[in-house]
């Protein structure tokens, strides 16, 4: 049984982390700026109210708990925050960086991971898969803002026996979320589905699922270096066929009209630096496929759109 800390505690994705550590009968602390769904309802589960700026509270845990592992969700977008990433977000951002990583390290906590963003890529040309070592060409608040953390966390480490682990996540999906599915088949403007051709072009995505399977199992990893960039999502790409026809089947979208690729929806340079869920139409036939290879070496990435629960 390890003791982890969880930040975002309260979130979409740090609540199912929660519970899926706590399933695993590991002792979880959380923070969050808010309440969390889960108090008292597992005595392994202590959940602390703060922000994420908060460093003595934040500190104070991780030196009185003997935290095995970190699972650092703040300050990512995980949906339920507003898709626009400020300045203020940040900023907030940097000012826990200077304290998180350190106090992880001063009190010899096994690993460290953080929740970062395959939008560090960006828009990719040509067919081969998206590797941890592909160029990092993304160009937005929020991909500035996670490589900022990542600089700072493998700088911070670089002399630790704390190992960092830097969990690249394409988008997230759920059988009940699926938000980030539909962006990439949805025009928002004219509240329709559309589609190019028959279909059969397709993108990344990462089950809930599979984010999960693999922080727990690099926080059951006994000891050796695992540190670096991986890459989670799952290990097929999701055509936009499928991805509408899983809304038809569960009554969530109507009419799909048939599009030229190119032409219907314009392109908002200004929004696709501070949205970090637009989603430029023109850029559909690019290369969205990400090589999972060595997160598959942690879990077994198994989760699919078709059974995901």
């Amino acid at each position: 049984m390890a003791s982890v800390l969880v930040t975002g505690a309260s979130g979409f994705i740090g609540t199912e982390c929660v519970k899926a550590l706590l399933s695993k009968k590991h002792r979880v602390f959380g923070v969050d700026s808010t309440a969390s769904s889960l108090i008292d309802t597992d005595p392994n589960f202590t959940f602390v109210q703060c922000d994420v700026t908060d460093k003595d509270t934040i500190s104070r845990i991780i030196a009185s708990n003997k935290v095995d592992s970190v699972v650092h969700l703040a300050n990512s977008v995980d949906n339920d925050l507003d898709s626009y990433i400020t300045d203020a977000e940040m900023k907030k951002s940097k000012i826990c960086d200077k304290f998180i990583y350190e106090a992880a390290d001063k009190n010899s906590c096994k690993n460290f991971i953080l929740l970062s963003t395959t939008q560090v890529y960006g828009i990719v040309k040509g067919r081969e898969p998206i590797r941890e070592t592909s160029p990092e060409k993304g160009s937005s608040n929020y991909v500035d803002m996670k490589l900022t953390s990542e600089k700072i966390m493998s700088k911070a480490f670089k002399k630790s026996d704390t190992v960092p682990v830097i969990a690249r996540v394409a988008p997230i999906y759920t059988s009940e979320y699926t938000q980030n599915l539909r962006d990439k088949v949805y025009d928002v403007k004219d509240d329709v589905a559309y589609i190019y051709n028959d279909g059969l072009y397709g993108f990344s995505f990462c089950c809930l699922y599979n984010l999960l399977d693999f922080i727990k199992g690099i926080v059951a990893i006994p000891s050796g270096r695992y540190e670096g960039i991986y890459n989670i999502s799952d290990s097929e790409i999701l055509t936009a066929k499928e991805i509408l026809d899983f809304e038809r089947e569960h009554h969530r979208i109507g009419a799909v009209i048939q599009r030229s690729p190119g032409v219907g929806i314009s392109f908002n340079k200004a929004k696709s630096r501070t949205d970090y869920r637009y989603f430029d139409p023109s850029t559909t036939f690019n290369n969205w496929r990400i090589d999972n290879t060595k997160a598959k070496r942690i879990a077994p990435l198994k989760w699919t759109l078709s059974n995901t629960k």
